[in-house]
């Protein structure tokens, strides 16, 4: 289904992507979602080593972006004071690489949110959405409340944080549900401005059960990214993971108005029966349907002014590595 209506293209014909690495410091988590392949039972979870860390850093010269992608220790835990400390040290080890930090940990106090956004140039936090499909897929999941996670969104914006959000979509959520979420979304960018983009992330079964979007799920999806495209501010950017689309169908969700493929990783930890695309295939896909290609930074230039000057200082010659010929 192509859109009727001529979609708004404040970027023009690139769609930009992050040469990334994910770093997992812990997946241990106190929430228990309904679709969660990733967490383990506290007590059962895997740490990172940080010299495992360096050496994979070492290992991905081109990957500026290093994603912390954690799961959660609760805020009353004896473990969270050493959960936060593993972030703040390896958010220092990635800059002392000469990589960017991107920390997506779950909620956080107003003093670790502070501490990490000295360190981290963006930070990130699904909204996911809200209605009662949510709910009973939250149940067990505290931190995961819409008053929460809106909180967050608030507190980012008061510290001046570049941000990434977005919505977790096929989970029996309505249309009406999905546009509302937008809204609040749009409104606390207009307030704030520290929004810098929004994923729109279609939920996929992993494992023996993964399967590619159907056309009537893509065709459900492109409504949705044209909605987003008109809902939220012109500056916004507008994400989606291209290894949860069939590649052939990636140029249509372009073409309704995403213009960001996120953080690209050989893998992907989150959904891992889905292959990532290598940025050579998607490159070519993209330009055969007239897009072009290009890498960023974590933190989209828009939102280079907000950083701290010890972090602003880093991205130009970052910037330049990546616009280097090959």
């Amino acid at each position: 289904m192509r859109p009727a209506v001529a979609v708004p293209r404040p970027f023009g014909r690139r769609v930009t992507w992050s040469p990334s690495l994910t770093l997992v410091p812990t997946n241990g988590c106190f929430n228990a979602c309904g679709y969660c392949s990733f967490r383990r039972i506290p007590g059962q979870e895997q740490v990172l080593d940080p010299g495992g860390a360096e050496a994979r850093i070492a290992a991905r010269p081109q990957a500026l972006e290093v994603l912390l992608l954690s799961g959660e220790a609760h805020p009353a835990s004896q473990e969270r004071a050493a959960w936060f400390a593993r972030l703040l040290a390896l958010s220092r080890l990635a800059l002392g690489c000469g990589r960017l930090p991107h920390t997506n940990a779950g909620p956080l106090s107003l003093r670790e949110m502070a501490a990490l956004g000295r360190l981290n140039p963006s930070l990130g936090l699904m909204l996911e959405g809200f209605g009662p499909a949510y709910d009973a897929l939250h149940a067990h999941a505290p931190s995961k409340r819409l008053a929460v996670r809106l909180g967050q969104l608030e507190q980012a914006g008061r510290l001046g944080i570049p941000f990434t959000t977005g919505l977790l979509l096929g989970v029996g959520e309505r249309r009406a549900e999905r546009l509302e979420a937008l809204e609040w979304l749009a409104a606390l960018q207009r307030r704030w401005g520290h929004i810098q983009e929004v994923i729109l992330q279609p939920w996929r079964p992993d494992g023996a059960q993964a399967t590619p979007l159907s056309p009537p799920e893509q065709a459900d999806l492109l409504e949705l990214i044209h909605a987003a495209r008109a809902i939220l501010p012109p500056e916004v950017h507008l994400q989606t993971p291209p290894n949860l689309w069939p590649l052939a169908a990636l140029p249509a969700a372009i073409a309704a108005g995403i213009d960001d493929l996120g953080g690209i990783d050989v893998g992907d930890v989150i959904n891992p029966a889905y292959p990532q695309p290598s940025p050579q295939a998607l490159a070519a896909v993209l330009a055969e349907a007239g897009w072009q290609l290009t890498p960023r930074l974590c933190v989209h230039r828009g939102w280079w002014p907000w950083l701290p000057p010890a972090l602003a200082r880093r991205l130009a010659p970052l910037a330049a590595r990546l616009s280097a010929p090959a």
